[in-house]
């Protein structure tokens, strides 16, 4: 590929997305739809921090984590509604909690500071390897979103990275609670690898090369986030799996209050515009 080229189409957005003609099949956008749904709910998630961070300048970050997760979101969700002529406000906002086909992980609530940053370190690495595959996809809408992402969520890796050190080798009580985050991020971390029926029917379709088998993603995983955990002296916890389910409706109570708070407005006013 032209490396000029390549730079330009990573500049695709939601806006660019919505004024070509490009249309997604039935099946992509099933696939797309996914990834959209984990970068949106990740994005509310994090913003429910700002002005509750420990710090003004983590104010800033995590704000600025969520809104180019956001971002994500809205490139992918516009991909997805070409299929179904709907908007990405129609797919973020008007859609019951048995519809939305996030992964758990990205759902859980913040807990404490610590907590948060466990769920930001498993959720860069996956973004990181889940990006960095995507942008091979055959598909050139999904590969150009994935480029440009990639650059952001490793940025936003090597946040929760320092974090991660900063409060695992810090004091007694800070390793202690970022200990605790990892104890109840882990559990979920299995789902993120598990199969994804709406790529496994593109797959199924003769659509291969298009989606990315997330399975492949778990030895890089497993290569760098337990080498970081014990780097900043912390333990790998030994936990079950959570059920899992999200890719097919499936969720834990802590997604419908949150998809209450994100969509009131928009479904009080339907349609209104400021």
């Amino acid at each position: 590929m032209n490396h000029s080229n390549h730079v330009k189409s990573t500049a695709i957005t939601a806006e660019s997305i919505a004024d070509s003609s490009v249309v997604a099949s039935d099946a992509v956008a099933r696939y797309a739809l996914g990834l959209g749904d984990d970068a949106l709910v990740l994005a509310h998630r994090l913003g429910e921090w700002i002005t509750n961070a420990p710090e003004l300048e983590e104010d800033v970050a995590l704000g600025n984590i969520g809104l180019d997760l956001l971002g994500h979101a809205r490139s992918l969700l516009t991909y997805a509604g070409t299929a179904w002529d709907r908007s990405e406000d129609d797919l973020a906002y008007f859609r019951d909690e048995s519809e939305f086909r996030s992964r758990q992980l990205f759902e859980l609530p913040n807990g404490d500071f610590a907590q948060t940053i466990a769920r930001q370190l498993v959720s860069s690495t996956y973004f990181v390897e889940l990006y960095r595959a995507l942008s091979l996809s055959r598909d050139a809408t999904l590969a150009a979103i994935a480029a440009k992402a990639f650059k952001e969520v490793s940025y936003h890796l090597d946040h929760s990275t320092q974090w991660l050190q900063r409060l695992g080798l810090g004091t007694e009580y800070s390793r202690e609670r970022m200990q605790s985050g990892l104890t109840v991020v882990w559990p979920f971390v299995a789902e993120l690898f598990s199969a994804d029926p709406a790529a496994d029917a593109l797959d199924a379709v003769g659509f291969d090369g298009i989606a990315v088998g997330v399975e492949s993603l778990r030895p890089a995983f497993d290569a760098l986030v337990p080498r970081l955990i014990v780097a900043a002296g912390l333990t790998v916890p030994e936990l079950p799996a959570a059920r899992g389910g999200g890719r097919v409706g499936i969720h834990s109570e802590a997604l419908g209050p949150m998809l209450a708070e994100m969509q009131v407005l928009a479904r009080a006013h339907p349609g209104a515009t400021w």
